[in-house]
């Protein structure tokens, strides 16, 4: 079940006094909601084809799995399920080339940053690890496999510049690929890959902030950095 389903504020209130009792009574629950109780009974019927909710006896409800981690995620003041950060993987693909270092970018070719350079990146999947999600990212965008390790977490969020406006809260695990093996795709639906030094890279226009310091945490004994940024209306 997605966590993004639209809820009924009722069925808001109806998650929200189970999330406190092991199990309520259907009289105590149709209290909470302020409804009919033929109005009640339709949002609690709702809640339990969504497997949110369980009858566990002769007119008394609980929490089932999968509604026991979906309340968890509400704020209880406001009845709504919390936002919270995006995980993903940042990944920095290294080897030498004539001995410099060289590192795979990429030319983002989706909305939003559509032009933007970047590094290889991606979700985390759920049940996922982060050096499974990198591996996993590393073949489907690029083609090639490597020996990954974790290298730090960069927590970032992103502002508009213009307005102030919240675009983004990510909070991405650096890992370091190197030893790799395969052909490189350079094309894909959604970017273009190549090769390129960092210098060269950071003289464009459109590149993602703080590509340098993502980089620089795979060489430093630091192994956190936590920033605001800011882009134009346009870049998003």
């Amino acid at each position: 079940m997605s966590l993004d389903v639209n809820m009924h504020d009722a069925q808001m209130s109806i998650l929200r006094e189970l999330l406190f009792h092991p199990s309520v009574g259907f009289a105590k629950l149709q209290k909470s909601t302020g409804l009919s109780s033929d109005h009640f009974n339709f949002h609690l019927q709702k809640l339990i084809e969504l497997n949110l909710v369980q009858k566990i006896s002769r007119g008394s409800y609980a929490l089932s799995i999968k509604g026991k981690e979906y309340a968890n995620k509400l704020d209880t003041d406001s009845h709504t399920v919390e936002r919270q950060p995006k995980t993903s993987v940042i990944l920095v693909i290294e080897k030498k080339i004539d001995g410099i270092k060289h590192y795979v970018f990429q030319e983002r070719l989706k909305q939003p940053y559509f032009g933007f350079l970047g590094l290889v990146s991606g979700k985390v999947r759920w049940g996922e690890t982060i050096v499974e999600t990198a591996r996993r990212e590393l073949m489907e965008e690029t083609g090639l496999t490597a020996d990954c390790r974790i290298a730090g977490v960069y927590h970032e969020i992103a502002y508009q510049y213009d307005t102030d406006d919240q675009l983004e809260d990510k909070i991405f695990f650096i890992v370091h690929c190197v030893g790799l093996k395969g052909k490189m795709i350079t094309e894909f639906e959604g970017g273009r890959n190549s090769w390129m030094r960092l210098d060269d890279v950071m003289s464009k226009s459109k590149v993602f902030k703080n590509l340098d310091r993502k980089i620089g945490l795979v060489y430093s004994d630091d192994s956190f950095i936590e920033t605001t940024v800011e882009y134009a209306k346009d870049s998003f």
